[in-house]
């Protein structure tokens, strides 16, 4: 069974996000299901199958999300130090074409969100950062073409 490496803070909202579905959703679905069958006749009733399909959609987002916390190597990032760039760092790089900085965090798969400043472990930059210390440069082959950055600051917070 593979390891699904993730931040405290992301084990958290995985632990809300199920929460959640069960205490939440859930029941509201099987409410609207048991609206929808009071209507009458199953075969025709729109309301019941579009219930029937969320309870379908949401069930397997539960048993996705439970997979995915029974398969988590939690890993707190207060905790590491060291001056090269690893699972958890938040790094700080220019672009060495426009002078442009930017932080990121590398996290997990699931946890990943750019706007957030959060990039997978398995993305291009992240590949390209791991292993790397403050003053080097990365090449990472992006889909708008090569970049080039240069590692500013590394921190574990």
């Amino acid at each position: 069974m593979e390891k699904v490496p993730m931040t405290a803070s992301g084990h958290i909202a995985l632990l809300d996000e199920i929460k959640h579905l069960k205490t939440v959703e859930r029941p509201r679905i099987i409410q609207a299901i048991q609206e929808a069958r009071a209507h009458g006749d199953l075969s025709e009733n729109a309301e019941y199958h579009a219930a029937k399909e969320q309870q379908s959609y949401m069930e397997a987002r539960v048993a996705e999300l439970e997979d995915k916390l029974s398969r988590a190597e939690v890993i707190d990032v207060t905790k590491l130090s060291g001056d090269t760039v690893k699972f958890g760092a938040t790094v700080t790089v220019v672009d060495e074409d426009t002078d442009e900085e930017a932080a990121y965090q590398i996290v997990g798969d699931f946890e990943a969100d750019v706007k957030q400043g959060k990039i997978s472990i398995s993305s291009p930059i992240a590949r390209a950062l791991i292993g790397k210390s403050v003053g080097d440069t990365v090449e990472v082959n992006t889909p708008g073409g090569g970049k080039s950055y240069e590692i500013l600051k590394i921190s574990y917070r």
